[in-house]
């Protein structure tokens, strides 16, 4: 299935970025050509050479930084892919998409992902941001892309020592909802 796929992941800046060195190890082990952009604050969490030796190749931190798009990166990466995937995709990378901000190499990218690919985001917060109103107007702004889906977020255990809903879902279960949109 994954082979001659390419895919991003995209990582914003929540604990749970330490699943994503899971799910792009299991991409790659599938015969994805991955590609991994991160925010600034996320590599606060997980640094980039986590994800440059899990995927073999340069990892994107900021919208400045050079790669073999060097004219546009963002623009070259988005029409390489086939699918993106943002794990996690914070409130706040939400909010940014809702409102089409676009001052991270993440946002940027999504920004110019083709109509036609598929864009899945896997939600990843504390219960009371999950629950809060304007997380889900923003949500809900975003879910208007036909192109875009979500995966969870799941109920557990939390970084703040907390249990409910927001909780980012499972690599497995990523890779597999990815699959889905894929042979759609």
């Amino acid at each position: 299935m994954w082979a001659d796929r390419k895919v991003i992941v995209a990582v914003a800046g929540g604990v749970s970025c330490y699943k994503s060195a899971t799910l792009v190890s299991q991409l790659v082990q599938s015969n994805a050509s991955v590609r991994v952009i991160m925010t600034e604050s996320a590599t606060r969490f997980v640094g980039p050479l986590t994800f440059q030796s899990l995927s073999g190749q340069t990892v994107l931190t900021n919208i400045w930084q050079s790669d073999e798009h060097p004219e546009s990166q963002h623009i070259g990466l988005a029409q390489w892919c086939d699918i993106m995937i943002i794990a996690p995709a914070t409130a706040n990378m939400i909010a940014k998409l809702a409102m089409g901000l676009t001052d991270d190499v993440v946002s940027l990218t999504a920004s110019a992902l083709p109509q036609t690919t598929p864009l899945l985001l896997a939600p990843a917060m504390n219960a009371e941001m999950w629950g809060n109103p304007i997380l889900k107007r923003n949500l809900a702004t975003v879910q208007q892309i036909p192109t875009c889906h979500t995966i969870g977020p799941e109920e557990g255990w939390q970084a703040c020592r907390n249990s409910g809903p927001g909780r980012m879902s499972e690599p497995l279960a990523i890779v597999e909802a990815a699959i889905k949109l894929l042979i759609i």
